[in-house]
C-alpha cells in the first residue's frame, strides 16, 4: 500500500464522461485522502453549474476559474482531483498538474463517452451534437496522452476495475 505522506496530488484526466466523477471518490478512500470534483467546486464556489458560467461568459472565463480553483485544491493535498475533461486544454494547467502531481488518464474511447453523454443528466455545453464533441475529443487526444499513466476503459470496465488498475501502476511508480 501507498503511504499517504509520500502522495502528491493525483489528477484524472479524460473526456467528459470517462469516469473522473466516479472513480475519483473510490480512488481516494482507497488511498485515505479528500476527492475534490472541480466542476462541483467550480459550480459551489460561482453559485451557478458550468453550463450557465460558459453561456453567460465564455469558456475562456470558465477556464481561468477553473485554474483558480485547481490551485487552491493544491493546497489540501495529498488530494484525488478530477479536473473537467478540458482542464487539460489550457497550458498553465497542465503545467500546474504536471509539476504539483501525478496525471492518470481515464482513456475511455469517444463511443463510450458520448453514450455516457446521451445517458447522463448533466448539461454539457461542449457536447451539444456528436460531430462537434467528437472533433473536442479527438483535438483533447494529444494533451491526455501527456500524462503520467493511463488507464484504458472498455463499456465492461468497472469503476473498481480502474481504480484497482490506477492503485497498481501507482505502487509501480
Amino acid at each position: 500500500m501507498i503511504a499517504k505522506s509520500d502522495l502528491r496530488p493525483i489528477f484524472l484526466v479524460g473526456f467528459m464522461a470517462s469516469g473522473k466523477s466516479t472513480v475519483g471518490p473510490l480512488l481516494a478512500a482507497r488511498l485515505g485522502v479528500p476527492f475534490i470534483d472541480l466542476d462541483q467546486r467550480i459550480e459551489a464556489k460561482t453559485g451557478s453549474i458550468i453550463a450557465d458560467i460558459i453561456a453567460r461568459q465564455g469558456e475562456d472565463s470558465f477556464r481561468r476559474i477553473e485554474t483558480e480553483r485547481l490551485r487552491e485544491a493544491l493546497l489540501e493535498a495529498p488530494v484525488v482531483i478530477a479536473p473537467g475533461g478540458g482542464a487539460i486544454t489550457r497550458s498553465e494547467n497542465r503545467e500546474l498538474m504536471t509539476k504539483a502531481g501525478i496525471t492518470i488518464w481515464i482513456d475511455a474511447p469517444f463511443q463510450l463517452c458520448w453514450e455516457r453523454i446521451g445517458q447522463d443528466t448533466v448539461v454539457r455545453p461542449l457536447a451539444i451534437d456528436e460531430p462537434s464533441a467528437r472533433a473536442r475529443y479527438e483535438q483533447r487526444l494529444p494533451l491526455y496522452r501527456q500524462s503520467l499513466l493511463r488507464v484504458p476503459v472498455e463499456a465492461v470496465t468497472t469503476p473498481e476495475d480502474i481504480t484497482d488498475r490506477i492503485i497498481e501502476a501507482l505502487a509501480g511508480l
